[in-house]
């Protein structure tokens, strides 16, 4: 597909919007995971980072802390 995400989203398809929904939610997952890289990087506790994300620390650290 060669529109963009946005239009894709608007679909009036179903397929369509809903293959645009998928994308979007692994492009969260990335950016979700990057952003805790960095935070961890940046010596932030798992509490911090919970707090940020709108989860508890545990939530946090059972998602990123491999």
């Amino acid at each position: 597909m060669d529109n963009p995400l946005s239009e894709q989203l608007r679909s009036t398809d179903p397929a369509v919007a809903l293959r645009a929904v998928g994308a979007l939610h692994r492009l969260a997952e990335q950016v979700e995971a990057a952003a805790v890289r960095r935070a961890r990087e940046q010596g932030w506790s798992w509490e911090q980072i919970g707090d940020a994300l709108g989860v508890s620390r545990q939530s946090a650290h059972a998602k990123h802390g491999k």
